[in-house]
C-alpha cells in the first residue's frame, strides 16, 4: 500500500443552530444554502462513514481502511472496528441544546455502544459576551436537575463560563452541556453519535418535541449524566519558537490530544508521527502539504486524514493549522 494525506468526504448538518460562519468566516467553499451547523471533517460514525474522495484509494471508506490496514492507518500495534477520532467544524450560532454524551461505562450498559463520548472544543472565533454551559453545579441533585431541565431553567443548575477565541473545553463523557450563541468551534472526540438532549425542541429542523417524549428524553439524560463531570479550559497562547511558528498543545487527555500551529508569515515546517493524525486548515489561506510521492493543497476550512504509515509530513505556508491525533 502506497499511502498519502486522504481527503474525506464530509457529512454536513443544518441543524437549527447553525449559520454560515463556516463558508464565510472559515471560507469553506462547497456547502450548501441556508444554515449550515456542522461539518464532519473525519467521521467513522455509523451512516456518516467518510469516504476517500481522490487519489488511489477514491471510493474507499474510511472504515474499510481500519479494518484491513489498522496498524498502517491508525498506528502500529492498534485495533479496533472503526477510526477512533471524530473531528468536526460546528458553527454555534444560536445556543446549541442542552445535551449530554455518556461516558464510556453508559454508553456500554445503557445504549449498547462500544463507547461513550468524551469531546474538547477549540473555539475558532467567539463573538464579545459568548458563554459555554458545562457541568452540574455541586449543590444540584437529580430532583433538582430534573425539574430545571424541564423548565428549561437552566442557569439555575449549570456552570456557564466565558469563552473566548484560543480557549480549548474539555468535556468529559457524561458532563451536561452546550455553548452558543456567537460561537464558532472544532470539536475533536471519540467515535460515537450517542447523546440525550432536553430541549422542547427537535434539532434538525426546529418542530417541538411531544411532552411526554420531552420527559422521556429528560429521564434518559438523567440517567446518562455524571453530576460530578466537569470541563475544564486551557487557552492555546504560547510564544513562537525560533522559526516563528507558536506550537501550542490545546488539550491532552486518554483520547485524544490537540495542537495549534500558527506562524503570520511563509514557514515550510515539518512534523515527524507514528500515529495518524487529522490536519484541519483554520487559517486564512491555503497550505501546501508534503510526503514521499505527494504533493498537495489543504484549503481554507479543509481537512487531510494522514495515515500513520506516512511518519511525517511537511507544511508550507501562512500557517493555521490543527493537529489531532491519539495519545502517544
Amino acid at each position: 500500500m502506497e499511502w498519502y494525506p486522504l481527503r474525506l468526504s464530509t457529512p454536513v448538518k443544518q441543524h437549527v443552530f447553525g449559520g454560515r460562519a463556516i463558508a464565510e468566516a472559515l471560507g469553506r467553499s462547497g456547502l450548501p444554502g441556508g444554515r449550515v451547523a456542522e461539518t464532519w471533517e473525519v467521521s467513522d460514525v455509523d451512516g456518516e462513514v467518510g469516504v476517500v474522495v481522490d487519489g488511489p484509494l477514491a471510493g474507499t471508506a474510511l472504515r474499510d481502511l481500519v479494518r484491513e490496514h489498522p496498524g498502517e492507518l491508525v498506528g502500529p500495534g492498534w485495533s479496533g472496528s472503526r477510526f477512533p477520532i471524530l473531528t468536526k467544524l460546528i458553527d454555534g450560532a444560536s445556543a446549541l441544546p442542552v445535551h449530554v454524551h455518556a461516558d464510556d461505562a453508559a454508553a456500554r450498559e445503557l445504549e449498547g455502544a462500544e463507547n461513550g463520548k468524551t469531546e474538547a472544543w477549540h473555539v475558532l472565533a467567539a463573538e464579545p459576551g459568548a458563554t459555554a454551559l458545562a457541568g452540574v453545579r455541586a449543590d444540584v441533585g437529580p430532583e433538582r436537575l430534573r425539574e430545571a431541565l424541564l423548565a428549561q431553567d437552566f442557569d439555575a443548575v449549570l456552570e456557564r463560563f466565558p469563552v473566548a477565541a484560543g480557549d480549548t473545553v474539555y468535556v468529559p463523557g457524561g458532563t451536561v452541556h452546550s455553548f452558543g450563541p456567537g460561537t464558532l468551534v472544532y470539536e475533536i472526540e471519540q467515535t460515537s453519535d450517542t447523546q440525550q438532549h432536553a430541549m422542547p425542541y427537535e434539532m434538525a429542523d426546529g418542530s417541538p418535541v411531544p411532552d411526554e417524549r420531552r420527559r422521556e428524553n429528560v429521564e434518559a439524560l438523567l440517567r446518562e449524566a455524571r453530576l460530578d463531570a466537569r470541563a475544564t479550559i486551557t487557552d492555546a497562547t504560547v510564544p513562537a519558537d525560533e522559526d516563528g511558528v507558536r506550537r501550542a498543545v490545546c488539550c491532552e487527555g486518554p483520547y485524544f490530544v490537540l495542537h495549534r500551529w500558527r506562524c503570520a508569515h511563509p514557514v515550510r515546517v515539518r512534523r515527524e508521527f507514528s500515529t495518524a493524525q487529522v490536519l484541519t486548515n483554520v487559517g486564512p489561506a491555503p497550505v501546501t502539504v508534503r510526503a514521499e510521492g505527494f504533493h498537495g493543497e489543504l484549503a481554507r476550512a479543509s481537512t487531510f486524514l494522514l495515515p500513520a504509515a506516512l511518519g511525517g509530513v511537511e507544511v508550507e505556508g501562512e500557517l493555521d493549522v490543527l493537529w489531532g491525533h491519539l495519545p502517544a
